[in-house]
């Protein structure tokens, strides 16, 4: 058997390869230790021993729920590597997984079989009824020739008339201009989106304007945290706290979020006061649907926990070697999150109207 055989096989399926071989070291060692506890090996006849086994059976490892993405993380450190590109970080993680040893044909070839993963998850079917649509984005390094360029990473999720959260899709741009959301809201229609009554994300024009054309009838919701963050963003650090607490209190209420405006005004912040005057049709869209449903509905808050697990993981390769190694890595987080989510409790009770 070829040395980097385990690794590879590893890498493209994670029934085989390094489970295989952990499987088997643990096993190994827990009849070490039976040996250990009873003197004998199995059917062993021998003065002493000193207890008798009740049957046995080889025990298997599961390490599937992390291995798509532990496989596209190492792919982007890997093709990182092949191109002479590496961080210390990167360099370590090369030798710990034996990568410096596979060619790039190698890499290539299982890159391919996680991108086919991905590109069917982003592709399937939209087969239910999404009533809100919660849009967001988060920014990332990527080399592109001789250059480190920004990309934005547009995420879309949703929740089913049963309740159930679902990742609806996911794409890279260049930036958050209203062509770029539009060619993903356009896909997302494509594959089946319908019903959509409120799309909740932050205050970018692009996305705003996207949504205009490409839900008509539907509302509009600004997140409360991005537009707490709006507003607090041109408070002087000293006065923060306070403002912020009464803008929190506030939010509740339109009448005392106009009255905060006008004390904003009044203390000389003209431009936290012109942000909540500008808003103020776009801030309480949510409360038109179950009461229920109002403290999911204020925020895009359904996406943080992609975009952190995306932080996380990009930690060790820094800067992503091409748009579609982010989008492999993106993507296999998106696949183990939303299987959580399809399989598990109900976001929100839908039987209420």
């Amino acid at each position: 058997m070829d040395q980097f055989e385990p690794i590879i096989n590893y890498l493209v399926d994670p029934n085989s390869g390094l489970r295989q071989v952990i499987t088997e070291f643990l096993n190994a060692v827990m009849q070490y230790e039976a040996y250990q506890q009873i003197g004998a090996l199995p059917y062993e006849r021998t003065p002493e021993r000193k207890a008798h086994r009740n049957g046995t059976r080889p025990r298997t490892l599961k390490i599937e729920r992390y291995s798509r993405v532990e496989q596209a993380l190492l792919m982007s450190v890997a093709e990182s590597y092949i191109q002479g590109v590496s961080t210390r970080r990167m360099e370590d993680l090369v030798r710990s997984f034996g990568l410096n040893s596979l060619s790039a044909s190698e890499v290539s070839r299982l890159c391919r079989i996680l991108d086919e993963k991905v590109d069917e998850f982003l592709k399937r079917p939209i087969e239910t009824g999404i009533r809100y649509l919660f849009v967001d984005a988060t920014y990332f390094k990527v080399r592109e020739g001789a250059q480190y360029k920004t990309r934005a990473l547009l995420i879309v999720a949703g929740v089913r008339e049963d309740g159930l959260r679902e990742i609806l899709g996911a794409s890279i741009a260049e930036s958050e201009d209203a062509g770029f959301w539009s060619t993903l809201f356009r896909s997302l229609k494509d594959r089946g989106l319908e019903g959509v009554e409120l799309v909740v994300s932050d205050a970018h024009k692009g996305i705003q304007k996207a949504v205009e054309s490409s839900f008509p009838g539907a509302s509009w919701q600004y997140c409360h945290v991005h537009f707490s963050r709006a507003v607090l963003g041109s408070i002087p650090k000293r006065d923060r706290p306070s403002i912020a607490q009464k803008l929190k209190d506030a939010l509740d209420d339109e009448t005392k979020t106009q009255n905060l405006a006008v004390e904003l005004r009044n203390q000389g912040y003209s431009n936290a006061s012109e942000t909540i005057d500008k808003f103020r049709f776009d801030l309480w869209n949510y409360k038109a649907y179950p009461q229920s449903h109002w403290r999911r509905l204020r925020t895009t808050n359904i996406i943080e926990r992609i975009n952190k697990e995306m932080k996380r993981r990009s930690r060790p390769v820094g800067a992503f070697p091409s748009d579609q190694s982010l989008l492999r890595l993106a993507g296999c987080i998106m696949i183990n999150i939303n299987e959580e989510w399809i399989t598990g409790k109900r976001y929100l009770s839908m039987d209420e109207e």
